[in-house]
């Protein structure tokens, strides 16, 4: 007889269901457009951490504003927290609408990302007085030393000795951004390397928990300024063996550069160029507390050619802007009239006082 077919329907397997945080959120809600940056761009890396951070910490999307000034950093806001609030100000002036955002709307948890060039050149006026202010900021800087967007002059982040694509020598010594927000007032001074992924991503987390400027110092390679020469992947090599059809626009593919060392240890990562950058990673039982400890921190491993890396200093109980300015708690942005601008009965009694 024919043989009998079962009629129990084998069930599809079940959907994997997404990791979501407190709020009930996926990680979607956290990311942004797709980078159009270099590939292997270290600015690419931290836009990662950066949505790591919020989602893993639960922080409300719609409640973000990300700020930025002008430059391959600066960019990269677009590639992070989509729903979040935005705004790309003009060369070296992001410390000024973040301010401004700031006094507005202190609600908003204020995200600010900024380059070597950005901040430590036409920027550095508006850095000092952000630092001094102590503005609830998380202000951090894609540093790769040189500028990316103008093809690759030295930044005044470049380490004396450096040489360029071009073959100049940088005879300048550096700014240490971190040195400067520490003597300048800065809250919570950090330095990462973009491809310290487990590091990055904690020094984040306290960004995001810190009530004042966070200054975080990124280390961020930059893969068509500081590839070397002799590569076959170079950009001078590709357009010299391109067969010139048209004009060539050549970006070249490196893999991210990628690093995890122990506390205490120092990590020696070469970089695309063939150079090599010393990073030492603070150890567990260094105090981040001690202003002196961490300035004389910056010197001794700058005289080393080292970058110290971690959170190098905090003040957690100092009052923010905010706080100093007396501000009611409502956001200033949404006072009604009324609240905001005196009635002529008080300008008259000032007047007559004055008489």
């Amino acid at each position: 007889g024919r043989q009998r077919m079962s009629t129990d329907a084998q069930a599809p397997a079940p959907a994997p269901l997404k990791k979501v945080n407190r709020l009930q959120l996926d990680v979607s809600s956290y990311r942004g457009s797709k980078t159009t940056l270099c590939a292997g761009c270290g600015h690419n890396a931290i836009s990662e951490r950066i949505i790591d951070a919020f989602f893993e910490m639960g922080v409300d999307p719609h409640r973000v504003i990300k700020l930025s000034g002008i430059g391959c950093s600066s960019k990269s806001p677009a590639y992070f927290l989509n729903p979040a609030h935005g705004f790309n100000s003009v060369h070296g002036r992001m410390p000024s609408v973040a301010t401004g955002a700031m006094l507005a709307n202190r609600g908003l948890l204020a995200i600010g990302v900024s380059g070597d060039g950005d901040t430590g050149a036409i920027g550095i006026g508006q850095f000092a007085h952000a630092m001094r202010r102590n503005l609830p900021l998380i202000y951090l800087v894609e540093d790769n030393g040189c500028y990316g967007l103008t093809k690759g002059q030295f930044s005044p982040t470049a380490d004396f000795g450096t040489k360029a694509k071009n073959g100049v020598v940088n005879d300048l010594p550096p700014i240490d951004l971190c040195a400067m927000a520490i003597e300048l007032g800065a809250t919570f001074v950090a330095r990462s390397f973009s491809g310290d992924k487990k590091q990055l991503l904690s020094i984040l987390k306290a960004a995001i928990e810190h009530k004042g400027t966070s200054l975080i110092d990124v280390i961020s390679p930059c893969v068509t300024f500081n590839d070397h020469e002799g590569s076959t992947k170079s950009y001078a090599y590709v357009k010299a063996h391109d067969d010139p059809l048209g004009e060539v626009s050549f970006v070249p593919f490196f893999e991210d550069i990628s690093v995890e060392y122990e506390p205490g240890s120092t990590t020696r990562v070469r970089m695309h160029d063939g150079s090599h950058l010393f990073l030492r990673k603070l150890e567990e039982t260094y105090n981040p507390t001690d202003k002196l400890a961490a300035a004389r921190l910056l010197h001794e491993t700058l005289a080393r050619g080292e970058f110290a890396t971690g959170v190098i200093y905090i003040e957690p109980d100092k009052d923010d802007f905010l706080q100093l300015l007396n501000l009611v708690d409502e956001p200033l942005g949404q006072l009604p009239e009324s609240r905001v601008r005196p009635p002529r009965a008080v300008l008259d009694q000032l007047m007559d006082q004055l008489r």
